[in-house]
Formats: C-alpha cells, structure tokens, sequence
C-alpha cells in the first residue's frame, strides 16, 4: 500500500539517537552510527521523531510501505520488557564491601580496575545502573551531603595505590553531588597519575544526561 511513512538522509544523520528515543514504536535503531527505519510496518507515520531530530535528517514520504502493525509492535514492546527485567535482576556489583568509607585502599581487586565512583541515589533514580554502569568495573558509592568525610583522602590512596584504568564518576544533577567530583578531582590530581575519568549526570526523574569531564 502506498502510506505516508519517515525516511532517514544518513548523509544528515549525526548518530544523536535522539529520533530512536522519540520512537514509541520501534521502528527506528542505530545501526553503524545512524539511524534506520528497522521496519516499515513498526511506523506509525505520526513523526514524534520528526521534531528530535537535531539535524534535519528526518522527512515524510509518499511511498509503498507495509501497513502499520500495531498488535507487532505492542508483541515488540512486550518482549522488550521482558528482556529488560531479565537483566535488571542480576547484579553486577565485582566486591564488597563498596561504600567509600568501608572499602580498604589496597584490594587484589583493584589492579587493572575501572572505577565507578557513584553517588547513592543514582541507583534509585536510575533503573539501569547494573548494566549501564557497574557492569565491568568496581563501583565505590557514597554520598558527601550525609557521610561527614573527605572521600578525597581515601580515593587518593586508592588511586595511588592501585594500577586504575578509568574512573567514571556517577551523579545526580542536584547541587550536593559536586562534592563527589570535587572529591575525586581531587584525588586523581593528588595520586600523581594520569589516570583517564569521566562524569556522568543522572537527572532526579531518571534521565541520563550529557557526560562531561
């Protein structure tokens, strides 16, 4: 049937993700740093990515397409949840104990390690955290407005220490989470390493905001 539906300009595409995020239904993915229209039957032809999309990549066409399936896409989107409570169960935490405090500075499991330094709440606000962030690393969580220390002693010595790959500091937007990447800015300047780091911001209703370091 000929039906309105999106069509994707890759040459415009800067690989944002913004349109797939947009997309309720699906049908659009990143493939090779861009986005593609994944199946002609998962677009509604409403356009919610139309309006994301930073670059202009996306327009409406008049063109044979497969009709919009909407019991695939809910089938799709139920799998998806699925999947998504399958792994939300398993816990990626490598050690313990993980608290700043309670954590000694020299661990076996330390060597060759990438640190996840994560304040307390962003496990709270954000459902993902196991797989998106502590998947793969030693995670060290505190949180500076509560704990009455200076995490920057500690973490010097950690760093100094120990042969650290990475550090990824997890935060939340709010005001009292700076004195967690003050603590670890710190800490790297003070260890004497080069050490490559990173910050994450986690907004309070769960949204992953642009990293900076």
């Amino acid at each position: 049937m000929i039906r309105r539906i999106i069509q994707i300009d890759e040459d415009k595409c800067n690989g944002c993700g913004a349109c797939a995020n947009a997309c309720h239904e699906g049908a659009i993915g990143m493939v090779d740093g861009k986005a593609k229209l994944l199946r002609d039957d998962y677009c509604d032809g409403l356009g919610d990515c139309l309006p994301e999309c930073p670059t202009g990549a996306i327009t409406f066409v008049e063109r044979e397409a497969a009709a919009y399936d909407e019991q695939a896409v809910l089938a799709n989107k139920k799998k998806k949840d699925e999947m998504a409570r399958s792994v939300s169960c398993t816990s990626r935490l490598a050690q313990w104990p993980c608290q700043i405090k309670l954590v000694p500075v020299n661990a076996p499991y330390f060597d060759g390690a990438n640190i996840l330094i994560a304040a307390d709440c962003t496990a709270y606000a954000c459902a993902n955290v196991h797989e998106e962030f502590m998947r793969g690393k030693i995670t060290l969580i505190g949180c500076p407005k509560l704990d009455s220390v200076d995490y920057s002693g500690k973490l010097t010595q950690i760093f100094a220490n120990n042969d650290i790959c990475s550090v990824t500091v997890l935060r939340m937007e709010v005001p009292c989470c700076g004195g967690l990447v003050m603590a670890a800015k710190k800490a790297l300047q003070a260890s004497g390493k080069f050490i490559p780091w990173q910050v994450v911001t986690i907004s309070t209703d769960g949204t992953l905001l642009s990293p900076s370091v």
